[in-house]
């Protein structure tokens, strides 16, 4: 039988007691783990500090040595909070078409400190929040032609909230973008 005899995969079942506890780990070996997963998680994309300590954290790397290795990350220039958020608030606004809120939400689930994140998105201004809003409700009107007008605005409203967009703004975009269609919205104009 191959689980005898020793000839068999994985470990033995003839283990002391002192195998299930924690080996001691070489410092200098776990900084150099740290900083390759570091160096691969920022090779894909640009993470937080956050993102890089729970992600080190996950591969059983020591707290005091992820400290440690994020500092010299941060000394280096290679953490920046702020840059991060810029660049995410920037491509998430434009391609996701995400409102400020959202953009809000997902940086602090991120990490980002509130007010680098409130710094960040304070670059969405009113008028570009409401134009991408405006496109989104434009691109899924092209889809709904065959729908009654209530379900519509439905629809369209709540593809709005989703993506962090106020009730307000939305019955308002979606009422505009309905006239601008050539549509009576008698039904919109009951909800409100």
């Amino acid at each position: 039988m191959a689980g005898r005899g020793g000839r068999g995969r994985g470990p033995s079942r003839d283990r002391s007691a002192d195998e299930d506890e924690p080996r001691p780990v070489d410092p200098a070996k776990e900084q150099r783990k740290a900083t390759d997963i570091c160096y691969a998680l920022l090779t894909a994309r640009a993470r937080t500090r956050v993102e890089l300590k729970d992600a080190l954290l996950r591969k059983g790397i020591s707290e005091q040595t992820a400290e440690l290795v994020l500092g010299k990350f941060d000394r280096a220039g290679l953490i920046d909070d702020a840059a991060f958020a810029e660049v995410w608030v920037r491509s998430r606004h434009t391609y996701q078409g995400l409102a400020r809120r959202a953009l809000a939400m997902e940086l602090r689930r991120k990490g980002v400190a509130d007010e680098v994140a409130a710094e960040a998105v304070a670059a969405v201004d009113d008028e570009a929040e409401e134009d991408r809003a405006r496109d989104l409700v434009r691109k899924k009107l092209r889809t709904m032609a065959t729908l009654d007008d209530t379900t519509r605005i439905r629809r369209l409203v709540a593809a709005l909230a989703r993506k962090g967009y106020g009730e307000g703004l939305a019955y308002r975009v979606v009422r505009d973008e309905l006239r601008r269609a050539g549509d009576e919205t008698t039904a919109l104009d009951d909800l409100l």
